[in-house]
């Protein structure tokens, strides 16, 4: 079969990684890609958020899955279009992917189905908002409403801070039309994890747990980014906290979506934080969270393809899907200075001496050739990924790899998976 995957980060060269394993699949287009990406698939040049243009592609050249990786096309409603051009596509519907197009929507769900979560309002006059904030006293969450690649979140220690947030946000339109409307929430103490599960819209199966890093400094200091670093599994998540989250989050929310006229397909990504009172959500994603989706992809036995078939086609319960026992964990590389201003263009070496090393792939996601060269352009530009019997050993054996690539202003965070090991030690 023919298969077609939108997108051009990490998460996407790690979901065409895995789907060319496949016996299914004979060829795979990316759109638009990366320099990776285009050493294993064929690259179309035609970006994420042109729909118009992927249909007429997909319809040309015959395609027979559709696979969504990043957030703007399901919120613009790719499933829908393509749906009614009677193309298969993988991916929640424009009114099931509204769950993370709109922070407020999410929490209102969440309200009125009584899943955990932390108190919020919504705000689209500033005043009223830094009024709010007063009232409810620092630390305290600043979001904006809308998507924002990962990046519209505040976590603001004192009131003067989530004032400066509110204009960031609503003023100086840091996040453009996503900070139009605004999330004012609470702080929640604890640990962080990733929770995934895929779904039919009625069935669900969870993924092995993980944890994303989103702070851009060590010891999650700094401003979010788009994640910096991720393992599987989690330990914060026992097997008791499992069974909590899925029957007190998952199954309550592909349910609530149902319920409300908006079943959701696709996989769904729950940013959790694990508080004294039990799991709570920060907030839901309608796609592979990246860099969570690298290890994650690492750790799959069953065929992708099959996974993505029974999502659509509503059959996940027929299914058991098998996971490889070990972790994995993923170290991204991204240019000093992400996520503000950073340099672009230069020369990417030592990928060759990585190429080699058993159970470790180097997913590219700001990636492009030039001549003969690999080029950083973004500020996220490589998640080194590698395998292990356990977290210790696959930390290491990322790191390992890490220490072969560099560049001018090379960046990575060198403590990703320390929670886990604290835990484990």
């Amino acid at each position: 079969m023919k298969v077609l995957v939108i997108g051009s980060g990490g998460r996407e060269h790690a979901i065409v990684w895995k789907l060319l394993q496949s016996k299914k699949v004979n060829k795979i287009y990316c759109a638009p890609g990366n320099a990776g990406i285009k050493a294993i698939a064929e690259c179309v040049d035609i970006n994420a958020s042109d729909i118009p243009a992927l249909l007429v592609f997909a319809e040309k050249n015959k395609v027979d899955l559709t696979v969504v990786g990043p957030e703007e096309p399901l919120a613009n409603g790719i499933t829908e279009i393509f749906s009614s051009a009677g193309l298969r596509i993988w991916g929640p519907s424009k009114e099931a992917a509204v769950i993370e197009g709109s922070k407020l929507f999410a929490k209102r769900l969440m309200e009125k189905y009584n899943i955990p979560t932390g108190y919020f309002k919504g705000f689209f006059d500033p005043e009223m908002a830094k009024k709010y904030i007063s009232e409810k006293g620092a630390p305290i969450v600043i979001k904006a409403d809308g998507l924002a690649a990962g990046k519209g979140v505040i976590i603001a220690q004192t009131i003067e801070q989530a004032f400066e947030a509110v204009d960031t946000i609503m003023i100086k339109k840091a996040f453009g039309d996503a900070g139009d409307h605004l999330l004012v929430e609470e702080f929640l103490d604890g640990e962080e994890a990733s929770f995934l599960v895929f779904t039919d819209g009625k069935h669900i199966t969870s993924l092995p747990t993980s944890q994303d890093h989103k702070a851009i400094y060590e010891g999650d200091n700094g401003p979010n980014t788009g994640g910096m670093g991720a393992y599987s599994p989690a330990p914060v998540i026992d097997k008791g906290m499992h069974e909590i989250i899925m029957e007190t989050i998952m199954q309550p929310t592909v349910r609530a979506m149902e319920k409300e006229g908006y079943p959701y397909k696709g996989v769904l990504y729950a940013g959790l934080m694990i508080t004294e009172d039990g799991p709570k959500v920060l907030e839901f994603n309608a796609r592979f969270g990246d860099p969570e989706a690298q290890p994650l992809l690492m750790l799959i036995k069953t065929d992708l393809i099959d996974v993505l078939e029974a999502c659509i086609d509503g059959n996940l319960d027929k299914m058991t899907i098998e996971w490889h026992d070990e972790a994995a964990v993923c170290v991204v590389m991204a240019n000093k200075g992400y996520p503000g201003q950073y340099e672009k263009g230069q020369v990417i070496l030592g990928l060759d001496k990585v190429s080699d090393m058993d159970g470790t792939v180097v997913f590219h996601a700001g990636t492009s050739l030039k001549g003969k060269n690999i080029i950083a352009t973004g500020g996220r530009v490589l998640g080194v990924t590698a395998k292990g019997a356990d977290i210790e050993t696959a930390v290491d054996n990322a790191y390992k790899a890490v220490s072969k690539i560099t560049w001018d202003g090379v960046y990575f965070r060198k403590d990703i998976g320390r929670k886990a090991l604290n835990r484990l030690n």
